[in-house]
């Protein structure tokens, strides 16, 4: 028997409720009907979730970079008896360098993959023999007073 049959023959006894549910049958199956499943929305808080967690792997990489960069074999200061004083670029790949090697000065053509010697001297007298730079906060500020008193008088 239909829900429609069985609830028309059960309407005789009680005529109020009887008509009630008549008249909610109709919407009930109808929003039955037309119940659809959820459509999957993204929030802002889950595109924000997503975008903080791309910027974090994006400045872990950009962190690592620049640590090796730092830390990277062979690229320490030179200290002791090698100093480069100058250079000067001569083509869009090519120097020309002076570097002070103990008492010697060389002058050096340094092209990619490829460095020869142009010239050897004896380093100029008045000229100190390269040394270990000074680190030290108190230097720091004399050197900069230094050269701020002699930019103010020029």
């Amino acid at each position: 028997m239909s829900l429609a049959l069985s609830t028309r023959l059960s309407c005789d006894r009680a005529q109020p409720a009887c008509l009630f549910l008549l008249l909610a049958l109709p919407m009930m199956s109808a929003a039955a009907e037309t119940a659809s499943p959820p459509v999957a929305t993204t929030s802002f808080l889950s595109l924000l979730q997503v975008l903080f967690g791309l910027g974090m792997v994006l400045a872990a990489i950009a962190g690592t970079a620049w640590l090796l960069r730092k830390l990277a074999p062979g690229q320490v200061a030179a200290s002791g008896a090698l100093r480069v004083v100058g250079g000067v670029a001569v083509g869009p790949k090519e120097r020309v360098v002076l570097v002070d090697v103990g008492d010697t000065r060389l002058v050096l053509g340094v092209a990619p993959g490829h460095i020869s010697m142009l010239h050897q001297m004896p380093r100029p007298e008045g000229e100190a023999v390269a040394s270990a730079p000074e680190m030290s906060a108190e230097s720091f500020y004399l050197r900069l007073k230094e050269m701020l008193n002699q930019r103010g008088r020029a």
